[in-house]
């Protein structure tokens, strides 16, 4: 099983950005599927998640100007990221809750 992520990339504050992150096998719409970040000498926190019903939770940092989704059919789940902002700046991971797998991650920065 892997989760590919993309979508990283260097944006100015106030910017957008959309994360995709692609999984392979068969167990993707049966899992809740999250995105986390590590910003350099943090913990890594957990942005936001998705159910398996679209249920959606987000920190409270991101709440408003990022939104989490998900399409079975493509077995993948987005981020997209708007009113970015410098603090926002952080490796992003994706995450799937079942057997707890990581991808590999992508960097996002934001700098003017």
């Amino acid at each position: 099983v892997q989760l590919q992520a993309s979508g990283g990339g260097l944006v100015q504050p106030g910017g957008s950005l959309r994360l995709s992150c692609v999984a392979s096998g068969d167990i993707f719409s049966i899992s809740a599927m999250g995105w986390y970040r590590q910003a350099p000498g943090k913990q890594r926190e957990l942005v936001a998640s998705i159910t398996t019903s679209d249920t959606t939770t987000y920190a409270d940092s991101v709440k408003g100007r990022f939104t989490i989704s998900r399409d079975n059919a493509k077995k993948t789940v987005y981020l997209q990221m708007n009113s970015l902002k410098p603090e926002d700046t952080a490796v992003y991971y994706c995450f799937r809750f079942v057997l707890g797998i990581w991808g590999q991650g992508t960097l996002v920065t934001v700098s003017s």
